[in-house]
C-alpha cells in the first residue's frame, strides 16, 4: 500500500496489540513494493506479499476437461457482463437490467439465479479451477478466453455498447480481467495460511478484496471490508472517452461493477470511511444493516502545539496545503484569490504541497503561469523590488518546516477541490484550530459539521466570498477554529478508530464463528476444544492443544483473527492494485 491508506494499516496493527497478525500485501507497482516495508510489531506473526503488476506464466498445463470448466466459467462471467436488458427490462438487485438465463447469457452456461448469483458462481468457479489446477494466468491469456467475450458480445440481447467491440477492444478487456482476476491464482490459501483465519480484513475494496472472497467461499471465514476511498468510483473516473473505446468502459465498468456487489453481499460487516463512500457501497447494493461508519483514525499528536497555542497567524494569509493536481482545482482558487485581492488588497495566499507525479507536475507549472498573469509582482514604491502575492513552496522548506507550521502560517485553511474522498487535509487543519473554507464534495461537509464554511465547487466567486468574510471577522474565525479542533479530536483521532475496530473485530467473530478440529498431543480431536472464551484476549485453551485444519477445503486470503489470544490479519490490499 501506499499514501494515507499505508499509514491508516499501520497504525490499525500497532493499536490492536492483543490480537495477532499475519499481513497479505498486494502491491501495483514494483515502487511500490519496494517503498512499502515498515519496520513490524511483535504481534505481526508473518508477511507475505504478491505484484498485480506482474505475472508469470503459472505453467498450469489444462486438460480437455479443466479446459472445458474453463470455457464455461470464463463464459458464464464474460455473458452476465454483456447481459443486456431482458424480456421485461428486470433489473436485479445490482440495478443492471437483465434476466436470468436470457439475453447475453443465453448459451453461455446460463441457469437458474439473478446476475449477482451467476457472477459469483463464475468467479468461484474460476477460483476452483485455479487451486485444482496450480493457476489461471495462462488460460486467462489464451484465444479462448478473447473468443469467450467474443461469443458474449456477439449473443442476442447483449448490450448495445458490447456488440460494437471489435478485436482490440476484446483484447484489451480480456488483459484487464486478466490482472484483476490474478489473487485467484496465489498460493496464500492452504490450511497454514489464509485457511486458518478468523477473520479476513480486506483494507480496501475492489480486485483487492477477492482474496477476502475466497477466504469465505473456501473455508467460511468471515470478510470485513474497509474502504476509506471508492475503488468503483475511482475506476469511473479514471475511465473516461479519452482513455478507451465505449465497448471497453462499457465492460470494465459491468465487472468493477459486479465484483463490488458480490464483495458487499458476502461481507459479514463493511466499513465506510464516511457517509459519502456509504451511499455509494448502498448504491451498489450493501445492506444498510451490516454497515458501520468507521472514520479514519488521524494521529492529532503533531498538531498539538499548533492547535493549542495562541494564534499568531499572519491575519492577511491564506493556505492551501496538499498534493497538487488537477482535482485540486487550484486554477478556480487562484481566481478566487484574484477577487479575494479586489476586497482585501494586502491578502497573500501561500500554496503548499509537492505535486502527484507527471501530471502534477505539469498542473503545477500551469497554476505558476497563471498566478504570473493575474498578479504580476508587486512592489510599494518605483525602487522597492516587486513580489508576487502567491507563493508556491513544499513542506520542508524556511517558511514550512513541517505540515503543523503550513496550517499555523495561515488565517484561514482553504479546501478547492472538485473531487475528493476523505479530505484529510481539512481534518488536520482542524487539528490546528485552524478556520476553514471548503468546497462541497465528497465527505467535506460531514467532516466540518458546522465548524468551516463551505462554497459550491468551481464557484471561484463563492470561494473569494467565504474567504473575505473570515479574513474580516477574527472573533468568528477564533470560534470555528476552536470547534473544529474539538470535533476532529472526538471523531477522527487514531484512538477511536482501533476502539471502533477492536469491537468490530469481537462482533464478527462471535456472530461467525469458524469451526476447527483441534488436536491433543496424541493426534487425537479434542472435544469442546473450542470454547467462547477462546475469542477474548487470553491464552484460555491451554498450550497444549493446536489446531489440525479446518473442516472444510482449505483456501483463503484476508485479515485473520486466531484464537488463544485473539488473532486478527487485515489483508493489507491496495485499492488501486489494478
Amino acid at each position: 500500500m501506499s499514501g494515507d491508506a499505508r499509514l491508516w494499516c499501520d497504525r490499525l496493527v500497532r493499536g490492536l496489540g492483543r490480537h495477532e497478525f499475519d499481513l497479505y500485501a498486494l502491491s501495483r507497482t514494483r515502487r511500490q513494493e519496494d517503498e512499502g516495508w515498515l519496520p513490524l510489531p511483535p504481534h505481526v506473526s508473518r508477511v507475505r506479499t504478491a505484484p498485480l503488476w506482474t505475472a508469470e506464466e503459472d505453467g498450469a498445463r489444462y486438460g480437455r476437461r479443466a479446459r472445458r470448466r474453463f470455457a464455461e466459467s470464463y463464459g458464464e462471467l464474460a455473458g452476465v457482463l454483456c447481459a443486456g436488458p431482458g424480456p421485461n427490462g428486470t433489473e436485479d438487485s445490482h440495478g443492471s437490467t437483465g434476466a436470468a438465463g436470457s439475453g447475453a447469457a443465453g448459451g453461455f452456461g446460463a441457469g437458474p439465479g439473478s446476475l449477482a448469483d451467476r457472477f459469483g458462481s463464475a468467479l468461484h468457479g474460476l477460483a476452483e479451477l485455479a487451486r485444482d489446477e496450480g493457476g489461471l494466468v495462462g488460460a486467462l491469456r489464451s484465444d479462448t478466453a478473447v473468443r469467450a467475450l467474443e461469443r458474449a458480445c456477439r449473443a442476442p440481447g447483449a448490450l448495445g455498447t458490447a456488440r460494437e467491440a471489435r478485436v482490440p477492444d476484446l483484447l484489451a478487456v480480456a488483459a484487464h480481467l486478466e490482472r484483476a482476476l490474478r489473487p485467484l491464482s496465489l498460493d496464500w490459501y492452504g490450511d497454514d495460511g489464509l485457511g486458518a483465519a478468523d477473520l479476513c480484513h480486506a483494507t480496501a475494496g475492489g480486485p483487492a478484496a477477492l482474496a477476502g472472497l475466497l477466504a469465505g467461499h473456501f473455508s467460511g471465514v468471515p470478510l470485513l471490508v474497509t474502504e476509506y476511498g471508492m475503488r468503483l468510483r475511482s475506476h469511473y473516473l479514471a475511465s473516461g472517452p479519452d482513455v478507451a473505446a465505449p465497448a471497453v468502459r462499457a465492460l470494465l465498468a459491468a465487472f468493477h461493477g459486479r465484483l463490488a456487489a458480490e464483495v458487499y453481499r458476502r461481507a459479514a460487516i463493511i466499513t465506510p470511511g464516511n457517509a459519502h463512500t456509504r451511499r455509494w457501497q448502498e448504491r451498489c447494493g450493501a445492506d444498510r444493516a451490516r454497515i458501520r461508519t468507521v472514520h479514519p483514525g488521524m494521529e492529532a499528536a503533531r498538531f498539538t502545539e499548533v492547535g493549542e497555542a495562541p494564534d499568531r497567524a499572519d491575519p492577511d494569509t491564506l493556505v492551501w496545503v496538499g498534493r497538487i493536481e488537477p482535482a485540486k482545482d487550484l486554477v478556480s482558487l487562484l481566481h478566487a484569490f484574484a477577487e479575494v485581492r479586489k476586497e482585501e488588497p494586502k491578502t497573500r495566499l501561500r500554496v503548499v504541497g509537492v505535486p502527484a507525479g507527471p501530471e502534477g507536475e505539469a498542473y503545477l507549472g500551469h497554476c505558476r503561469a497563471l498566478a504570473a498573469q493575474l498578479f504580476p509582482d508587486e512592489a510599494e514604491g518605483v525602487h522597492a523590488v516587486g513580489d508576487n502575492p502567491v507563493s508556491f513552496e513544499e513542506i520542508g522548506g524556511p517558511e514550512a518546516p513541517t505540515l503543523a507550521d503550513a496550517y499555523a502560517s495561515g488565517a484561514v485553511v482553504v479546501l478547492s477541490s472538485v473531487v475528493e474522498g476523505f479530505p484529510v487535509g481539512l481534518v488536520e487543519a482542524m487539528f490546528c484550530g485552524r478556520a476553514t473554507v471548503s468546497t462541497d464534495v465528497g465527505a467535506v461537509v460531514e467532516v466540518i459539521g458546522g465548524t468551516g464554511l463551505v462554497v459550491p465547487p468551481r464557484n471561484p466567486r463563492a470561494l473569494a466570498e467565504a474567504c473575505v468574510t473570515l479574513l474580516r471577522d477574527s472573533e468568528r474565525r477564533e470560534r470555528l477554529g476552536a470547534a473544529a479542533r474539538a470535533r476532529a479530536l472526538e471523531l477522527f483521532t487514531v484512538e477511536q478508530n482501533i476502539a471502533a475496530f477492536h469491537g468490530i473485530y469481537l462482533e464478527i467473530v462471535s456472530h461467525c464463528p469458524v469451526r476447527r478440529i483441534v488436536l491433543d498431543q496424541a493426534g487425537e480431536p479434542l472435544p469442546f476444544a473450542v470454547p467462547a472464551e477462546v475469542h477474548v484476549p487470553g491464552r484460555w485453551t491451554g498450550p497444549t492443544a493446536r489446531v489440525a485444519h479446518r473442516a472444510g477445503p482449505g483456501r483463503a486470503l484476508g485479515a485473520a483473527l486466531r484464537p488463544a489470544p485473539v488473532r486478527a490479519t487485515p489483508l493489507a490490499a491496495t485499492e488501486g492494485a489494478l
